[in-house]
């Protein structure tokens, strides 16, 4: 489903979703379909989904300082996926989160 069938406006909350779309589509290695229906029917803060489950195989495994990011950039995508567009993230806001 579109975000911009929900919205009916394009708007730099749009592009967020549209980035944490992008995010986890490169962390899984594949389409998100189903993950983010099935986020989108639960709480924000209880997904009940393991970031193992999640992850594309065909990475390699990550030291413990590169899954420490891992899981930080999962978090964030997972705040820019909001099903409320006025609790995401600004742009400006993700920017910095990342470039720490």
């Amino acid at each position: 489903m579109s975000e911009l069938a929900y919205a009916m406006e394009v708007n730099e909350k749009l592009d967020v979703y549209s980035f944490g779309v992008l995010i986890l589509e490169v962390l899984m290695g594949k389409h998100l379909g189903d993950l983010i229906l099935a986020l989108s029917s639960s709480p924000p803060t209880t997904y009940g989904v393991l970031l193992k489950d999640i992850l594309d195989m065909r990475l390699p495994s990550p030291g413990n300082h590169v899954e420490e990011e891992v899981v930080l950039v999962v978090k964030l995508a997972l705040a820019y996926l909001h099903t409320s567009p006025q609790c995401r993230p600004a742009m400006r806001q993700i920017s910095v989160a990342l470039s720490k």
